[in-house]
C-alpha cells in the first residue's frame, strides 16, 4: 500500500509566532521525503520529527519571500556541517541561487555535497521531476513576486497479481509483467486467451497533494486541480477583509474553499494564517460554509492520503 503524507512544519504567514513556524511542509511518498519551502525554523521542525537530513534529496521554494526560505539557507550549511555528500536537488526561482550563492561567499563557506539548482519558470506550467513513480509539476499563481505551487501526482499503478488465479490457470511466471500492465495472457501453443481481470486484482489508488501558496484568488488553476486528492490552499485572511487580500495578492478563507469546489477535491486544507486572528477556528468555518471537507494546516499536523 502507499504511503503518501503530508506533515506541516510550518503554517504562519509573515512572522513566526510561539505556536506557529513560517511556510513549511514534508511530504512522504514512499518514505522518499520532499520539501516544499523552507521558513526560518524549519530545520528544528524536522528535527523534532526525527528526519535524518540525509534522506532529503528534493527541496522546492516557491518564491522569494523570507518566509518561505530563510530556513534555507541554515539548513543547507547543517547539513554540510554533518558531512553530507550526496547530491542535493534545489527547485525555485532563478534569483534563489544567486541568494545561496552570495550566501556561501560572504560567510567564507563552501557545501561539501554538490548542490543541483533547478530555476522554475513563473509564466507557464512545467515538469520539475519525474520518475517511474511520480510526477511533481508547477502550479503558476498570482501573487506580487513570481511564486509557483507544486502538485505531486502518482503514476498509475500496476495490477496486483491474484496468486490463486494464477495457481489455478497455471500463468508461467515470465507472463507477470505483461499482467501487472493489464494485457490477457494467451499460451504459446493453445487457442485460448485469459482475460487479465480474470488473474489480477485492481492496483491501489493513485494519489494526488497540490500545494498553493501565496496567492490572491486565480480560478485559472482550477483545471489543473481538478479531483485533486488533497488541496493545500493559503487563506490568509477572512473574507471581511477582502481588499486587505487583494491589495496583498492573498486569498480569503471563502476564496480558498471556492477554489476546492470547483476543483471538485477530496479535502482542502488551508494555511499561512494572519497573525491577526487569534481564534483559527473562524476562518475554518468560513470556508466550511463553502467547502464542508477543510481542515487548518496547524503546525507538526500529519494528513495522509486513505
Amino acid at each position: 500500500m502507499t504511503k503518501f503524507s503530508i506533515l506541516i512544519l510550518g503554517s504562519a504567514s509573515a512572522a513566526p509566532t510561539l505556536a506557529r513556524n513560517p511556510s513549511a511542509q514534508l511530504i512522504n511518498i514512499n518514505e522518499q521525503y520532499y520539501l516544499i519551502d523552507c521558513g526560518e525554523g524549519t530545520q528544528n521542525r524536522l528535527r523534532q520529527h526525527k528526519i535524518k537530513f540525509q534522506r532529503l534529496n528534493h527541496i522546492f521554494i516557491s518564491h522569494l519571500h523570507g518566509d518561505h526560505y530563510l530556513g534555507l539557507l541554515g539548513l543547507l550549511q547543517t547539513m554540510s556541517l554533518l558531512g553530507r555528500t550526496l547530491p542535493l536537488n534545489l527547485y525555485g526561482p532563478k534569483q534563489l541561487k544567486e541568494l545561496v550563492d552570495m550566501n556561501l561567499a560572504y560567510s567564507h563557506s563552501t557545501l561539501k555535497y554538490p548542490l543541483i539548482f533547478h530555476e522554475t519558470q513563473t509564466n507557464q506550467s512545467e515538469v520539475l521531476f519525474e520518475n517511474e513513480h511520480l510526477t511533481i509539476s508547477t502550479i503558476i499563481l498570482d501573487h506580487r513576486v513570481p511564486c509557483t505551487g507544486f502538485l505531486f501526482k502518482e503514476k498509475p499503478k500496476p495490477r496486483k497479481i491474484n496468486p490463486k488465479a494464477i495457481k489455478r490457470y497455471e500463468i508461467p511466471k515470465y507472463a507477470m509483467d505483461n499482467l501487472k500492465r493489464g494485457l490477457d495472457f494467451s499460451f504459446p501453443d493453445k487457442n485460448e486467451v485469459i482475460k487479465n481481470e480474470l488473474l489480477t486484482l485492481n492496483p491501489d489508488e493513485s494519489y494526488s497533494y497540490a500545494y498553493c501558496s501565496d496567492t490572491k484568488f486565480n480560478e485559472r488553476i482550477v483545471p489543473q486541480l481538478k479531483d485533486i486528492d488533497i488541496l493545500y490552499h493559503e487563506a490568509t485572511f477572512l473574507h471581511r477583509d477582502e481588499k486587505r487580500a487583494e491589495a496583498t495578492y492573498h486569498s480569503t478563507a471563502k476564496q480558498a474553499a471556492t477554489i476546492a469546489k470547483q476543483a471538485n477535491a477530496k479535502l482542502l486544507i488551508i494555511g499561512h494564517f494572519s497573525n491577526r486572528y487569534k481564534d483559527l477556528n473562524v476562518l475554518l468555518d468560513e470556508a466550511k460554509t463553502i467547502f464542508a471537507n477543510t481542515q487548518l494546516a496547524q503546525d507538526d499536523a500529519v494528513f495522509e492520503m486513505v
